[in-house]
Parts: C-alpha cells; structure tokens; sequence
C-alpha cells in the first residue's frame, strides 16, 4: 500500500509539473502552484491538503509567502522546512520585482515602481517607511528603509532623509510607506509629515515626485490626489 501511495504522489507531482512546464503559473490555481513550491520541501508526501490549509488560513498565494513563520507553522505539517522554502521564493520574487525598477527611468516604469513596492510593503505587520532615492535622470540609485513603526505609525525625520539624499547625491526621492490596516487612504498625519519633507528637502534643491503609500487593498499616490 505504501508503494501505492508512493507511485501515485509521484505521478500526480509529475503531472502537475508538465502542466506548468506547458501552461505556465496562470494556468494553474493558486492551490497548484502553492504545491508546486512545496514539492521541494516535502519530498515525498501529498502537498495537497497542506497546500489547501495555507490558502484556507490565509487567502492567496502572495499572502502565504508573505506571512509570518509563526503563523505559518501554525498549519499542520509545516515545519522549518517549509517555512524556509516559502521564504526563499518570497525573497525571489522581491528580487524580480526589483530588477525591473532599479537602474531604470522611475518615472516611465511607474507600473514596475508599484508592483515592487506592493511586493515589498503590502503584507507587512508593522508599518514601515522607505525613500527612493533618484539621480538627475530619475533613475533609481537607492531604495532605503528609513524606519520601522508600530501597526500604525512610524517615526519619521526629515532631516535624516534629506541629510542621505545628499549623501547619496540624490537629486529627487520618492516617499513610499505602508498601511498594514490595508487601506492606503493617507491619514492627516501623513499628510503634514510630507510637507514637512517637501519644505526641508526644496531648501536644498531636491525635489519630492510623490508619497506613495501601499496597502493590501491597493494604493494611493499624493500626486495623484492632489496632495503633493
């Protein structure tokens, strides 16, 4: 029976394997490719039903990468192994994201520069707060965490950011923080955080193309509300 049980795991691996290999991830439902990754980590069980329970708990493929190795080990079966694989292919897919905006015209690749920074800061816990630093040609130079706060709030110094800009001979940055209640509407505080960064950083010439702030429901960029 064991050999049964064997047989038909592995031909149910390779099977899904040349669907992938002929269809690609968007043929597949997450559940599939979420087994897909954890064949690697669970060598010879059935990765079905952990694959079901992960998306079960927390909604999406994106979602399970993302979440905390805690919670995931919350979910039967999943040990150090998994958690260490779904991490590795979240920090891949961080790194893919970043490939297409680092070194490039930020401000002709903005689709690039958002899907990074969701990638990056959507699912996160806590907030966080990150500057894009960019030469005269608007290519990215550097991308910083400047902070890292509570579930709703972050300590911000103007001076620290204007003070790296010129560090890094930046002649504009981008704002980008996260609200991890999902919902980027910018609160007021943002908002008079923000002009203080744009009095201290115009003082010296260096220019604030946006604040953009990402949240699981999507984002809000100043500019285009008319806030920057």
């Amino acid at each position: 029976m064991g050999d049964s049980t064997d047989n038909g795991t592995a031909g149910h691996r390779q099977r899904l394997r040349a669907r992938f290999l002929k269809g690609g991830a968007d043929a597949m439902p997450d559940y599939e490719l979420l087994e897909l990754t954890l064949f690697a980590a669970v060598p010879r069980r059935d990765t079905k039903p952990m694959a079901k329970a992960l998306l079960a708990r927390f909604g999406s493929f994106a979602e399970v990468i993302a979440a905390p190795p805690a919670r995931l080990m919350e979910i039967q079966g999943v040990g150090e192994s998994v958690v260490h694989h779904l991490k590795i292919v979240e920090a891949a897919a961080h790194r893919s994201a970043k490939t297409g905006v680092i070194n490039r015209p930020v401000l002709s690749s903005w689709t690039a520069l958002v899907d990074y920074c969701t990638a990056a800061m959507a699912r996160a816990a806590n907030e966080e707060f990150r500057v894009l630093f960019l030469d005269r040609k608007n290519v990215l130079i550097a991308d910083e965490v400047q902070n890292r706060g509570t579930v709703d709030h972050t300590p911000v110094y103007p001076r620290e950011i204007i003070k790296r800009a010129l560090e890094l001979g930046a002649s504009s940055i981008i704002l980008v923080h996260n609200h991890p209640s999902g919902d980027p509407t910018p609160s007021k505080a943002d908002i008079a955080m923000t002009r203080e960064v744009v009095t201290a950083a115009k003082a010296l010439g260096i220019a604030v193309h946006d604040h953009l702030v990402i949240g699981r429901g999507g984002n809000a960029s100043f500019k285009s509300l008319g806030l920057l």
